[in-house]
């Protein structure tokens, strides 16, 4: 039976800014209030899509979220046509406006944690989506990400959806974002690793000062419970403070896994020695690579300058993998070098591609960001959703559709724009024909 793992990108939505919400992300405050280019971002997205499928690999959309956000300001009071709400919060309250305005839903790392059928007690894949209570404009998220989930991943039989985690941040989780699963075979069962920055119910723990932690280690383990995983497949490991303090605001801006690779960096977590002895004990005899970037080699800030580590790990077959970095990498001369020297080495990293996705990286995403990892069996990959499966197809009309529908250039002050919603809501709800999806957006689901 054949067994794959299907990354999910995420489209861009039609109001891709630069607002600079996310505290703790150096890229998005360090680019805050510049002109965006929705239309180049989606097109760049798709790009990296339609390369990775050409490639060999099964690659899948996510559709993007309706922004503005209308129901979220009616729900805070403002009233009116939905002109009348978008103007008046524009300017009573235009930090909750911007946040509302934000697509940050692109970066699907973040819609949820899916755990594949070979892991779970019940054979079937789970997903949970991210409840993403650290940051107001990413807490609207959840309950759309699960429709679409759900409109994607639909045969019960198959896969089992939950709802997100309560919304507080004791249960912070950030989803697939702070998750990796290392394993022989896609459809064997693996090591499922989450990674979380603190304790929600012990101060006494380590936990970084400067910026916050967003995933719980509580969070962690309610979603191991969830999904069924098995105690003796499972690891809990925590990232180091030190690392969120310089803009590891997620495990995977500092670290990568696939199947039996763990590539990380040497400052990544804390107590590294005696969970990577957890990590290959609960692997078992199979061959496992743990490939330690040193500080001399590549400092933090390097790391997170260029995502080194927010970048795709991908099998081609054969016990061989590529690296998908994006061009900052390839800019940074230590950080060249060191991929250069890294494909020569004898692990499975045999590969390096990159790809201009600077329009997300400037917002603070990376190509790991950009994607939903989904590990399926043959029968389960039958069951997905196909219009939401990349083809030569499907790249062409979606590129016609961000022709048709996103603007060349967006400023902050053009969020405001009644023009901008009446655009989106045009824009998305011919896309769900396009992917098929049904209803799953607010405005659809009102009318």
């Amino acid at each position: 039976m054949r067994n794959v793992e299907v990354n999910f990108d995420g489209l861009v939505g039609p109001t891709h800014n630069y607002a600079g919400l996310s505290y703790g992300n150096v890229a998005s405050l360090s680019n805050a209030r510049a002109t965006s280019s929705p239309r180049s971002a989606a097109k760049q997205g798709l790009e990296k899509m339609k390369a990775l499928h050409d490639l060999g690999m099964v690659q899948g959309v996510f559709a993007p979220h309706q922004r503005p956000d209308i129901a979220a300001l009616r729900r805070l009071g403002f009233t009116g046509t939905d002109a009348d709400v978008l103007q008046r919060a524009a300017a009573d309250a235009p930090e909750i406006f911007q946040a509302v305005c934000s697509a940050s839903s692109m970066w699907t790392a973040n819609a949820a944690t899916v755990s594949p059928g070979a892991d779970t007690a019940d054979g079937r894949v789970h997903f949970t989506p991210a409840n993403l209570t650290n940051k107001f404009h990413r807490s609207l998220e959840p309950r759309t990400s699960g429709r679409i989930l759900q409109a994607m991943f639909s045969n019960e039989r198959y896969f089992k959806h939950h709802e997100h985690l309560p919304d507080n941040e004791h249960f912070g989780d950030e989803g697939a974002a702070n998750h990796t699963r290392l394993c022989n075979d896609y459809g064997h069962a693996g090591v499922e690793i989450f990674t979380f920055g603190r304790y929600a119910f012990d101060g006494s723990k380590p936990a970084p000062q400067r910026f916050p932690a967003r995933q719980t280690f509580e969070a962690s383990a309610a979603i191991a419970r969830l999904h069924g995983l098995d105690p003796d497949q499972t690891v809990y490991i925590q990232q180091n403070p030190a690392v969120i303090d310089q803009g590891v605001f997620h495990n995977d801006v500092i670290a990568v896994g696939n199947q039996n690779v763990l590539f990380y960096h040497q400052q990544a977590f804390l107590d590294t020695d005696a969970k990577l002895a957890e990590i290959q004990r609960k692997f078992g005899d199979h061959p496992l690579h743990f490939i330690e970037v040193k500080d001399h080699e590549v400092s933090v800030a390097d790391a997170v300058a260029t995502y080194l580590f927010n970048t795709q790990l991908i099998s081609l077959g054969e016990g061989q993998m590529a690296i998908i970095a994006p061009t900052e990498c390839q800019e940074n001369e230590r950080v060249a070098a060191y991929l250069a020297e890294l494909i020569t080495r004898d692990t499975p990293i045999r590969q390096v591609h990159y790809f201009d996705v600077k329009q997300s990286m400037r917002n603070g995403g990376g190509p790991a960001c950009l994607r939903l990892r989904v590990a399926l069996n043959e029968d389960e990959l039958a069951a997905v959703n196909p219009a939401v499966l990349m083809s030569d197809s499907l790249f062409e009309r979606l590129n016609q559709w961000v022709d048709k529908h996103y603007r060349d250039e967006l400023a902050v002050a053009d969020l405001a724009d009644p023009q901008l919603l009446t655009e989106t809501q045009t824009a998305l709800d011919e896309l769900t024909q396009i992917l098929k999806l049904g209803s799953v957006y607010p405005f659809q689901l009102e009318g």
